[in-house]
């Protein structure tokens, strides 16, 4: 599914953020990347969806090899990897349809699979009944469901969420992570780079600990194992 061989992402600053990674995910798992502040783990996450390419080493993701994917295909790419942002990244002007929808036109697919697709998954992410809202008359939980119901209407191989929780109070946080579980459960992969430790210690899934751009840690069922 995911796969790095020595893998290092070096900045023209001289910042080297990832050190010969070596890693294997594969489909269906649920990942969490952990670590101290400036680890790594940003990018290492990013690496994965191609908005960092590695300085050296190989990536493949579902079969396509990263190192060697022309920049005018990373949007195909995209289209099996749904991406979820701790800051949300939702388009203000366009309701809750309008986002999600967003990502079914940009591939123009057929108008009325666009909205049954969308339609499904917000009723998953439980937003059927503000699909005509916008961004600003939602709560951060909210809006958050509608970053999660635009990356999964692809139908995407794997999920990648980069502190999804991270703006959200303890108890919306859960909800968005049972969201998670369901979306896990349905048999897709899911790679989320958190800094919640309570998250990680109650539902135990399997933990990448980075420190200093290097794997120091990769177990299942693993805790934190950070203090915050």
């Amino acid at each position: 599914m995911i796969e790095m061989k020595n893998v290092t992402k070096k900045y023209p600053n001289g910042v080297v953020a990832t050190n010969g990674i070596s890693v294997n995910i594969k489909q269906g798992e649920f990942v969490y990347v952990v670590g101290p502040s400036g680890a790594g783990k940003s990018t290492f996450i990013k690496l994965m969806y191609r908005e960092e390419k590695a300085t050296s080493g190989e990536i493949t993701v579902n079969g396509i090899d990263l190192a060697s994917l022309k920049n005018k295909k990373v949007p195909f790419l995209r289209r099996q990897i749904g991406v979820v942002f701790q800051d949300f990244k939702l388009l203000p002007r366009l309701n809750v349809y309008e986002n999600v929808a967003f990502a079914l036109e940009v591939i123009e697919e057929e108008p009325a699979e666009i909205r049954r697709r969308v339609m499904e998954v917000l009723e998953l992410v439980g937003l059927k009944q503000k699909a005509r809202m916008f961004p600003n008359e939602l709560s951060g939980g909210e809006q958050q469901r509608v970053s999660i119901a635009r990356s999964i209407v692809n139908v995407p191989k794997v999920v990648i969420a980069d502190e999804p929780t991270g703006n959200l109070d303890p108890e919306t946080s859960w909800d968005i992570m049972n969201l998670f579980e369901e979306i896990n459960a349905r048999g897709t992969t899911i790679v989320m780079a958190t800094h919640n430790r309570e998250i990680v210690n109650t539902i135990r899934r399997r933990v990448i600990a980075v420190e200093g751009g290097m794997i120091v840690r990769d177990e299942h069922g693993g805790d934190y194992g950070y203090e915050n």
